[in-house]
């Protein structure tokens, strides 16, 4: 296997794999086979708190899923986060911005940390690298594993897997708007949804080229508000039955209010398949479907750029209280691999790692996703998943 890294990381994907494997270097007919390989180059955020933790095990799995069928990966580490922003003030440089083209896709593991204020990380990493990459998907399947609790009764996972599309540059996070007579009695603020037809039809088309490719009940379901929100909604409901009946008339359309949708995840979450919103209610029904997928520990993210480069992550944060502990649970980082492979048109790799994860789960050794209740350490669950590949 070849590995670069650029500066010293919180950890080396050999250490990830597992540095006997490596040691002696390949025979040299292994590495005439690793020339014909086909290979992806992955930046490497390991990031805060146990962000670098979840990410190694991450690696160990994409390792073990890539060797099954000849895949190199080939990795260079982005030591960006809190650590770093402390040393030097700087959060994502415009020249990281630059190297991040040259790869095929983004790994990450956390963004947060304790000393650093709520928000600087966030907008200076991961909000820079979204909005410089042009990373307009938001995609997080919602699917419930055997074993794995979820609040809702009766329901298991026959009846929870669906995957939610969300706009992810656009909208009222873009910052048009603005405050006036700060402090007065008059004080006057103002957040502006933005939407052009472009921003809403090249997400639309992904939602409908994703039911498709999925081909479960081929149904898109489109989340607004357009009975209150009339100019921004009644754009996106124009704009999915219009794409919808010019080129996919295979796949059903559907429309829920968001506030409507909310009740119909907890009420009958089967009904969906795949649901396309905009960013602002995307942010709220993802997190509504990462609990009742049994919680932030196994809810992956991707933020997607179908044309260039894509950043895949779990979604619990950075934990900084069980910052190593050998407890933090890896599932969501391992799965966020496995989208990362997929989205890399490894359909085959990204199938291996979901098949790992549900014989994980199904087998009962995991005790529970939470920190420290496991029944193993984060190390321990990183290997039993790789050697279920």
């Amino acid at each position: 296997m070849q590995y670069v890294y650029s500066s010293k990381p919180n950890f080396t994907p050999r250490e990830a794999a597992g540095e006997q494997a490596h040691a002696a270097g390949p025979p040299e007919n292994d590495r005439e086979k690793e020339d014909k390989m086909k290979s992806y180059d992955i930046a490497l955020f390991p990031g805060d708190g146990t962000g670098p933790e979840v990410l190694r095990e991450g690696v160990k799995v994409l390792e073990a899923a890539c060797a099954r069928y000849d895949i190199r990966l080939n990795y260079e580490n982005f030591g960006f986060g809190g650590e770093h922003y402390m040393k030097t003030g700087e959060t994502l440089p415009d020249s990281a911005i630059e190297d991040l083209k040259q790869h095929d896709a983004i790994y990450l593991g956390a963004i947060g940390h304790p000393d650093v204020k709520p928000g600087i990380l966030e907008v200076g990493i991961l909000l820079k690298a979204r909005f410089a990459l042009d990373q307009y998907i938001n995609l997080r399947p919602v699917k419930l594993y055997p074993n794995v609790e979820t609040p809702l009764k009766d329901k298991g996972p026959d009846e929870i897997d669906f995957v939610i599309i969300r706009e992810n540059t656009g909208g009222i996070y873009t910052g048009v708007g603005g405050a006036a007579m700060v402090g007065t009695e008059h004080e006057t603020a103002t957040q502006v949804m933005t939407y052009t037809r472009p921003v809403v039809e090249r997400c639309v088309r992904y939602a409908y080229d994703y039911a498709r490719k999925r081909n479960r009940k081929k149904l898109l379901t489109l989340v607004h508000k357009c009975n209150v929100l009339t100019h921004v909604g009644d754009l996106w409901v124009r704009t999915h039955e219009e794409v919808g009946n010019a080129d996919y008339p295979d796949i059903k359309q559907d429309y829920n209010h968001v506030d409507a949708c909310t009740m119909w995840m907890v009420k009958s979450p089967e009904f969906y398949d795949v649901i396309v919103t905009a960013n602002l209610f995307g942010d709220i029904i993802t997190d509504l479907g990462a609990m009742i997928q049994g919680g932030m520990g196994i809810a992956a993210g991707g933020n997607i750029n179908p044309e260039g480069v894509s950043m895949f992550e779990p979604i619990g944060g950075s934990a900084p209280k069980y910052t190593g502990r050998n407890v933090i649970n890896p599932f969501a980082a391992i799965a966020a691999g496995g989208m990362m492979m997929e989205t890399l048109g490894e359909n085959e790799v990204a199938a291996a790692i979901d098949k790992a994860i549900y014989d994980a789960l199904a087998s009962g050794k995991i005790k529970s996703l939470s920190a420290g209740r496991m029944g193993m350490g984060t190390t321990e669950v990183g290997d039993f998943v790789a050697s279920l590949i």
